[in-house]
Parts: structure tokens; C-alpha cells; sequence
């Protein structure tokens, strides 16, 4: 099967890359990274990838095992990968949950869902290990300083489902004709010793110059090279586009459910669970896009695998707050 491919995404030649999507799996509280064992947690996340995802996510586990089955399309992945959620907030203090929409060539999956990246640029890199996992962002940012230590989580304001730039570290100040992308590129250099640390940050770096698209050299505190982890996900704002319906005072709508207004608090969360060696394999294959080293399934069998949210809240419809009563700061 071939997945097609959005020319302007890539800024520089990769050696192997992978573009794939992976529908909705849940829309919940939980948040086994940063708040493991711990249900509710305190935002509310959208989740996609391997049906083992649940409170915990013991490091020990093996995923590839525990799961049935799993939302992406290739169907040795079963990592998981998830963000925040998006919300509309109304002059009148009420909150709706912005859906999702299925990207360019994707426009079939469940709940709009994610479309994942993996790139390797001109150099071998390491595939991640079973037991890893990593976090990029910070919730509490609120300035573009604060933002600008993780380089790449930015926003594109789509004009069309093509649009791919400008890119902005906060939300857009105008309606976007066809939605929002948030966009999530993870660090590409690995200490090459913990599958975690305590922040789930600190075990990964940026190059020590230049950047990963230009091939810049990993620090020697972080000498393995990784694949980069890219999420795009599309929030399907066009039905708030009316700015008679934005605040009084002209500024922007949208919140994160962790009560973000200004879009610099953006991150994610990424748990490897490939099966095997098979992301080592499909890294150096050379692969672009299209992997035949790697089975897929179809859009209908992905969309099939859904998990029953355990925290049993409202999450849709007109809110009085936001889930688990996260403030707007």
C-alpha cells in the first residue's frame, strides 16, 4: 500500500523517512509518562498507537506483546503517542472540544487522529530501545523564551490542508481557513545509556550545532544519534471561525485542556513499542516513505482498533470548565 507525501514537509534531505497515520485510539485523562498509576490524571490527552496503553505503562512491559492491536498502519508499531487537547473557549466562559481532521491522504481516520514521522538524515543513526520513552515541551511556558528551548514545536495556520509555513511558537492570531497543525519534533540525540530519566527529558539533547536537518553533530553528553520523532496534528477549527464569536478584546479563542491560552505550553509524549528490530530495519533501508521492509494495514483495520475511556467525565460538548477543572492562565 502507498501513503502519499507532502513534498514541502521535509526542509533537507533524509536518507530514510517515514510518514504514516494513527487513527484515535482515546480521548482521556491518563497520562502514564508524566503522571503514571495515577487515574485521573490532570489534563485530558488524545491518544494513539498499541491498545496496551493504560495508567501505568510499566517500562518492563513488553508492548509489542501486550497489544492486540494497534491504530497506526504499520503494524509493527505499537508506541504511543500523544498530546494535549484543544479547546474553543466562547465569550460567555464555555468550553468546546476542537475535533480533529485526518491529514492530506488521511482524511479517513478515526477521530482525525496523528500522522507520525520518523527521519533519518545522511547518517546511520540508532533506532530507540524496548523500555524507552521521552517527553518534549513545557507546560508551564509562557513566553516565546521559555518556548524557544525546544525548537521545534510550532504551529502552522492552514490555509489549505497543504499549507507548511509560516510556522509560529504560539497559537494564530487570525482564523485559520482550514484548521490549526500543531506540529511536535522531538530532540535527536540520546545519551545513549537511559531509556528514561526522572523529567523524561534529560537523557536527550539537541545537535551541539547546527541542527538535525543540516546533520549537526550530537553533543559528546549525547553522542547516539536517534531517529526524529515528528507528530502533525490538525485541529479542525473552521466551525469557530467567526470572530464574532472570539473574545471582545480581539485576541485568540483556543486553549490547551491544561489550561494553556498562549499555545507556548504545547508538548508531547512518546513511548516506543515497535515490535522487535523493526524500526532499526526500516531505518536502514534507506526507505522513503513507501516501506515494503514493513507490513501496513488498511484504513478500515487501523480505525477498528479503539480502546473504552477509563475515566468516565465529559469531554465534548459545551463545558462549563475544562476537564479535571484546569484553570486558563
Amino acid at each position: 500500500m502507498h501513503w502519499p507525501l507532502l513534498a514541502t514537509t521535509l526542509v533537507a534531505p533524509v536518507t530514510a523517512l517515514l510518514r504514516f497515520q494513527c487513527a484515535q485510539l482515546v480521548t482521556q485523562r491518563l497520562d502514564p509518562l508524566v503522571n503514571p498509576g495515577i487515574n485521573p490524571s490532570p489534563h485530558l490527552h488524545q491518544i494513539v498507537g498499541g491498545n496496551a496503553f493504560n495508567v501505568s505503562m510499566d517500562p518492563k512491559l513488553d508492548l509489542p506483546k501486550l497489544s492486540t492491536c494497534t491504530t497506526c498502519q504499520y503494524v509493527d508499531d505499537f508506541s504511543n503517542y500523544w498530546t494535549a487537547v484543544m479547546y474553543f473557549k466562547a465569550r460567555n466562559g464555555t468550553y468546546k472540544r476542537v475535533p480533529q481532521a485526518g491529514n492530506v491522504g488521511f482524511e479517513g481516520a478515526r477521530g482525525g487522529g496523528m500522522t507520525v514521522y520518523y527521519l533519518e538524515p545522511k547518517t546511520k543513526i540508532t533506532a530507540f530501545k524496548p523500555g524507552f520513552r521521552m517527553f518534549v515541551g513545557d507546560p508551564l511556558a509562557k513566553t516565546k523564551a521559555e518556548a524557544d528551548k525546544y525548537r521545534q514545536l510550532t504551529y502552522t495556520c492552514l490555509e489549505t490542508l497543504n499549507t507548511r509555513s509560516p510556522e509560529t511558537k504560539d497559537f494564530p492570531t487570525k482564523p485559520c481557513k482550514a484548521g490549526i497543525m500543531a506540529n511536535m519534533r522531538f530532540p535527536t540525540c540520546w545519551d545513549g545509556v537511559n531509556l528514561d530519566t526522572p523529567n523524561h527529558m534529560d537523557h536527550m539533547s539537541y545537535p551541539s550545532s547546527g541542527t538535525f536537518e543540516n546533520n549537526g553533530p550530537c553533543p559528546s553528553t549525547h553522542p547516539v544519534k536517534v531517529p526524529q520523532v515528528f507528530f502533525e496534528v490538525i485541529w479542525d477549527t473552521k466551525q469557530f471561525n467567526n470572530k464574532a464569536d472570539w473574545p471582545a478584546d480581539g485576541s485568540q479563542p483556543f486553549v490547551w485542556s491544561f489550561g494553556d491560552k498562549t499555545g507556548f505550553g504545547t508538548h508531547a509524549d512518546y513511548v516506543f513499542g515497535w515490535k522487535g528490530d523493526a524500526l532499526q530495519k526500516v531505518m536502514d533501508s534507506g526507505c522513503n516513505v513507501n516501506c515494503p521492509v514493513i507490513k501496513t494495514q488498511s484504513m478500515a483495520d487501523m480505525n477498528k482498533c479503539a480502546q473504552q475511556a477509563v475515566v468516565k467525565e465529559e469531554i465534548d460538548g459545551w463545558l462549563p470548565a475544562l476537564p479535571g477543572g484546569m484553570q486558563v492562565l
